[in-house]
């Protein structure tokens, strides 16, 4: 099957293609790919390696091309690289010469304009406001284009001048030669240097035509950017004149108050309406007044975006915020980042003093491929692990850590908008993955009706209760008040898929939020947690997907996406974007961070379509204001290195209370015995839950059989029951109705 003709090479455009490269006398030439891109040859071995893996790159800027026969050409740069290449044709091979060429005349030329001191880039006055900043920017950028273009015109007709005088030297040649032994030779050079002047004749013609396609569209457009500011230009000058006036009668009015004695007053009353003179003068003045504002006129004119001007009560602000249509946005934000209206709640003193420490974690050594190896075949969940992997936390008491910044939750309830909710409550889902970037621990499995009490309502204002509610399939649900106006509940259930070098887990509930004031209801769903390293290397925590935050109540909607870590990205890692847009799809918010450190805000002021990216969509550019941190990570305790990692929130969940559950899971024994650094005896006692809870899910399975058959079926079913469970390895599984203190 023949491959798709390669199009004619254009100046500044990436040029692609397979070529055959020279390796080495025992393999000779191996089929490559290469891309001609910014003055740059690299090659590939398939096109599915340009997104990680370059072979080898050469710049065109400091290279010699130079063509041996009819197929076969040489790119070097002065001895440290040279690539020898083959295409697959005579005409192929052109197309690359030009191609090259065109591209290292430009890498030259912009090589040399990057050691000049920036002539090319001429002063432009700052353009007042903001939309003024962004035409500007549109303009210088349309004139770098334009400027670009013009020069590859140049390029192309230098091309043209060369290549049209070899062509003339050819014909020349040709006729002067009689018929013989040199006539098949001279007339391929001409036929391969009239395909190399017709390639560039094209690339002549596509640039002139991309010049004018240019020019034409960008005219239209800078015609209509001028009457824009034209108009505005004028309607700020009258607003500028009103504010000049309005201050000097108000300047006037004050020294008449506060200056002129008593008896003065009365004679300035009685003659203001006789001196006609006077009124005369005060208008110039107000004149000379507006004029001498004008000098600064930057200062007035961003006052609008300024979110500290609206602070300010008054006529003429507010008439003039609402003139430019900036008063609603500029007081979003402000809401947003202060929330005036609703002021933070003092903080309670805490009823009593919390622990900060637990017993260092002891350094016990246990190769888990020892495990690993042994258990090839079986189902990952019913892998008997000891406790030198997990930490001395539960699974329910890792649900619990969700809520270690619920003042996120505490400020959403308190918002007037919903769009500015959304913002806490999407930062509120990026802040529960905060503390899993050094946890490799894995934590205990809840036993069946095992639960977890959290009351923090003296100290914080909210309740959690979680229960694990099913055993196979593992789940678990949460559910947690708050006095501030919030509930938040969610049911959780894990699918783990084992790859080798990497262990994923996949969350499949989902979670709700419900606020009390305004009933707006929202839900989504968590990320997969990818665990690097499982056999050989240090362990370490990924989180990568999307996710989809949407208030059932009014159709807003949050979409963020946390960018998998990738050893290739020039990306800041662990990093989390999302918009936040209405019901009918216009975004509002941009939310910006990273998972482990922190999130921002920017409020969006206007949007539109940018430029194709590298898989061909067309992007989206936001005009946002500056961003403000939403959220922040709380620092690690002191020499929490030697805690397992556990934040101040996780230092408190194991510890002793009075008055919770028997099934809490503070009362697990393998787990207080692993927090006290006694792992022999941890592990112990875990093997005898274990062999504790096999027993009691046979009994439960005898009895449902004998529930649901006859007395000889059940007899039957019983015993195969028993044979099939004897080399069962089920971890975690206990009855409902047996309390974990009685273990």
């Amino acid at each position: 099957m023949s491959e798709p003709k390669p199009p004619t090479p254009t100046p500044g455009d990436t040029y692609k293609g397979w070529l055959f490269k020279w390796t080495n006398y025992i393999k000779g030439y191996q089929r490559r790919w290469f891309v001609l891109s910014n003055g740059l040859l690299s090659y590939y071995r398939t096109q599915a390696e340009m997104g990680h893996t370059c072979r080898g790159t050469i710049n065109l800027a400091t290279a010699n091309i130079a063509v041996e026969d009819s197929c076969n050409f040489v790119i070097s740069n002065g001895g440290a690289q040279t690539y020898h290449l083959k295409a697959s044709s005579e005409v192929e091979r052109q197309r690359w010469i030009t191609a090259l060429e065109l591209a290292k005349a430009k890498a030259v030329r912009m090589q040399a304009e990057s050691d000049d001191s920036g002539d090319d880039c001429p002063a432009v006055p700052p353009a007042s406001g903001q939309g003024g900043g962004c035409r500007n920017s549109e303009i210088q950028s349309t004139l770098r284009t334009l400027n670009s273009k013009v020069e590859d015109l140049s390029t192309c007709n230098d091309l043209i001048v060369k290549h049209g005088s070899a062509l003339q030297r050819s014909l020349s040649e040709l006729e002067a030669i009689r018929v013989g032994g040199e006539m098949g030779e001279k007339i391929r050079q001409v036929t391969e240097r009239a395909t190399l002047f017709r390639i560039t004749s094209n690339a002549m013609i596509n640039a002139c035509r991309d010049f004018l396609s240019l020019a034409q569209n960008h005219s239209k457009r800078w015609q209509k950017a001028l009457q824009t500011e034209r108009d505005q230009r004028i309607r700020l000058e009258e607003t500028l004149e009103q504010l000049a006036k309005q201050h000097n009668h108000l300047e006037r009015a004050f020294r008449g108050a506060t200056v002129l004695p008593p008896s003065l007053s009365n004679l300035t009353l009685g003659t203001k309406g006789g001196v006609s003179g006077k009124g005369d003068a005060s208008d110039e003045d107000d004149d000379n007044e507006f004029f001498d504002a004008m000098e600064d006129p930057a200062e007035f004119i961003t006052v609008p975006a300024d979110p500290k001007y609206h602070r300010r009560s008054g006529s003429n602000v507010s008439g003039f915020s609402s003139e430019t249509g900036m008063d609603d946005q500029s007081f979003d934000e402000l809401s947003l980042a202060s929330n005036p209206e609703s002021p933070q709640p003092l903080e309670l003193e805490p009823v009593r003093q919390r622990r900060t420490r637990i017993p260092d974690k002891p350094n016990y050594y246990l190769n888990l491929w020892s495990i690993m190896k042994n258990c090839i075949g079986k189902e990952l969940s019913k892998i008997p692990m000891p406790v030198n992997f997990n930490e001395p936390l539960s699974m329910l008491q890792r649900l619990s850590e969700d809520l270690e910044y619920y003042e996120l939750l505490d400020k959403a309830a308190k918002c007037q908008n919903s769009l500015e909710q959304m913002c806490y409550v999407a930062a509120f889902t990026v802040s529960s993955y905060s503390t899993t970037v050094h946890r490799t621990g894995k934590p205990f499995n809840p036993l069946l009706g095992e639960t977890f009490e959290l009351d923090r309502l003296r100290e914080c204002g909210y309740r959690s209760l979680c229960e694990q509610v099913s055993h196979h399939p593992p789940a678990a649900a949460h559910h947690a008040m708050s006095e501030k106006g919030w509930t938040l509940r969610q049911e959780i259930a894990l699918a783990s898929k084992f790859r080798g070098k990497y262990l994923s887990i996949m969350p499949l509930g989902s979670i709700q939020c419900i606020f009390d004031k305004s009933n707006n209801h929202y839900s989504w769903k968590k990320v997969t947690t990818t665990v690097h390293n499982i056999i050989v290397g240090k362990l370490w925590i990924d989180q990568s997907g999307e996710i989809d935050v949407v208030n059932h109540k009014t159709g807003d909607r949050c979409h963020l996406k946390f960018a998998p870590y990738s050893y290739f990205s020039r990306d800041v890692p662990r990093k989390v974007t999302g918009v936040v847009t209405d019901k009918d799809g216009k975004a509002h918010y941009v939310l910006s961070g990273t998972w482990d450190e922190k999130m921002e805000f920017s409020k969006i002021m206007q949007s539109s379509k940018g430029e194709n990216g590298t898989e061909g969509k067309q992007r989206t550019v936001y005009q946002t204001l500056k961003p403000k941190e939403i959220w922040r990570k709380n620092p690690l305790p002191e020499g929490a290195e030697n805690m397992y990692f556990f934040s101040s929130l996780a230092l408190t969940l194991n510890e002793h209370e009075e008055g919770v559950a028997p099934t809490d899971s503070r009362r697990r024994p393998d787990q207080r015995l692993m927090e006290e650094g006694r792992w022999d005896e941890a592990n112990a006692e875990k093997q005898r839950l274990e062999e504790k809870q096999r027993i009691a899910r046979r009994e439960r399975e005898r009895e449902a059989v004998k529930a649901a058959s006859s007395p000889e079926e059940a007899d039957a079913q019983e015993t195969g029951t028993e044979a099939s469970e004897v080399s069962e390895t089920d971890t975690e599984d206990s009855s409902p109705h047996t309390p974990v203190a009685c273990k």
